[in-house]
């Protein structure tokens, strides 16, 4: 009878609860439907805004997809983009989103949706954040707020967390990891240091912070300023003579040449790679905006040259334009960080194609749907913006690394082995560098059977991991390993 006395009372405490747990999501927030997409969509999704700064007005924008597998177990994952000043529906809309997007067939329609079988939110629920304010659709009210730097984002991102996790209390207890690309190789460990002060320090609410995610992360001026021409060295982009003359004439110094004997060897390893795609090197360079059937008429291209860089993705891979992104061999320096546009001299990024992101992401019906603010308030979305002046005032990424990994947060460092922009060879020396005891020593590591890339396990919970074929934006190129290492990853699982 005592049983049953208690396994009625769970039942009943059980049923009395959910109502309240599932309704403690702000319903405003609820996107109802998803223009360009005509199916059922598989999770419930929630976009607005979080105030971090009510004297400023500083408005920071989500888009939050609940996982489609157990949402209230499922992991929490934050995902941030790069730049500095690029939007993270740059990873929902060509990453892992729950959607892949196809370009209108019309002058003025709207993109087609189609569900992504390799979306991020099949086993985590994802927290995508446009950081800082000025970016994507985030704004704030005091304009003097677009001139910030790292330390200032990751401690607006860690209010953002705390009050979002205010609004969505029913997720507190999953457990929460931070991921993102290229300069969220700084937003990243920053931000999970402000975390872990805010638990030590006993901040409310408490975050179940596991550990974090890096993909070809800017992370050290040295390791990243000298990661290039072994790079290009061991990818055959450069010859042995080149090679042994740069290392004799550099000292092994290749981001801040000395003398000029070593300045004109490494201008003579730019000249080497400059045709290159900076983003992947498998995948061919668009000049300007010409098509692949104009750019057939012109050239002669065999057939497997056309199919470098071929992923599983059911639509194809953004064109990259030819033409020079962020500058070889410059690693990110204390002080002013050039936005994208900014080193462009314009309102695009270069070398990227982000036409279909662009005309939905700015088209009146989706952004009444995803509960952005108004046209007034924030008069466009772009991919990445030169509305903000960003200075990198945090230093080298790799005593965060140490700390955090100290204090037993796991961390993945993965790339794409074909990135040009953050070689993987620079990420891959930091994490040595670190002295960790080695746990696994290389080997490869499979998805569907076959070799998705190379890993490398340390102490500390520290894991460096490389994709097999894929460039800057890993899922972008690889969609299904992605997947695959990401479950592993939050699982705790070997690789």
């Amino acid at each position: 009878m005592a049983k049953f006395n208690f396994l009625f009372c769970s039942v009943l405490f059980h049923i009395l609860l959910s109502p309240v747990l599932t309704q403690s999501a702000p319903e405003s927030a609820l996107v109802t439907q998803i223009p360009g997409f005509n199916g059922t969509i598989p999770s419930k999704h929630y976009a607005g805004y979080v105030t971090v700064d009510e004297s400023h007005g500083k408005n920071l924008y989500y888009y939050f997809v609940v996982s489609e597998n157990k949402p209230s177990e499922d992991p929490v994952v934050l995902w941030l983009n790069g730049g500095p000043g690029c939007s993270s529906f740059d990873g929902f809309v060509y990453e892992h989103g729950p959607f892949n997007f196809e370009a209108a067939k019309t002058k003025g329609s709207l993109p087609t949706l189609q569900l992504n079988p390799y979306s991020w939110s099949k086993v985590s629920n994802v927290l995508y954040l446009d950081s800082p304010a000025g970016v994507g659709f985030s704004y704030s009210k005091n304009e003097s707020d677009y001139r910030t730097g790292d330390k200032k984002t990751a401690s607006d991102t860690h209010t953002f967390l705390l009050k979002w996790f205010e609004l969505f209390p029913e997720f507190l207890s999953n457990p929460f990891f931070v991921s993102g690309e290229s300069y969220a190789g700084i937003y990243v460990p920053t931000l999970a240091s402000e975390i872990v002060k805010g638990i030590e320090a006993g901040v409310k609410p408490n975050l179940n912070f596991k550990g974090y995610m890096v993909g070809n992360g800017v992370t050290d001026e040295v390791f990243d300023g000298n990661a290039l021409v072994p790079f290009a060295h061991g990818m055959g982009l450069i010859s042995d003579d080149l090679y042994e003359e740069v290392t004799a004439q550099c000292h092994g110094n290749f981001y801040k040449p000395l003398g000029q004997d070593c300045a004109e060897k490494l201008a003579k390893v730019d000249e080497d790679v400059s045709g290159l795609n900076i983003y992947d090197i498998l995948e061919p360079c668009y000049h300007g905006m010409d098509t692949e059937k104009d750019l057939a008429s012109k050239i002669r291209l065999p057939s497997s040259f056309l199919q470098l860089g071929t992923t599983e993705r059911p639509l194809p891979v953004r064109k990259r334009m030819f033409g020079r992104a962020w500058p070889l061999r410059a690693p990110v320096k204390e002080g002013i960080v050039p936005t994208w546009p900014q080193l462009s001299n314009s309102n695009s990024v270069p070398c990227t194609d982000d036409e279909v992101a662009t005309v939905w992401l700015n088209d009146k019906t989706v952004r009444k749907a995803l509960h952005t603010a108004d046209e007034s308030v924030v008069s466009r979305w772009d991919l990445c913006t030169d509305n903000i002046i960003y200075s990198h005032d945090a230093g080298s990424m790799i005593n965060y690394h140490k700390n955090l990994t100290s204090k037993g947060y796991r961390a993945l460092i993965y790339s794409g082995d074909h990135d040009m922009c953050v070689p993987y060879t620079g990420s891959e020396a930091w994490t040595r560098s670190l002295g960790y005891k080695i746990i696994n020593e290389w080997r490869p590591w499979t998805s569907n059977n076959q070799v998705a890339g190379y890993t490398q396990g340390y102490e500390k919970n520290l894991t460096f991991l490389t994709i097999k074929g894929a460039g800057h934006t890993v899922p972008e190129y690889k969609p299904r390993e992605s997947l695959d290492f990401y479950k592993r990853f939050l699982n705790g699982l070997p690789f």
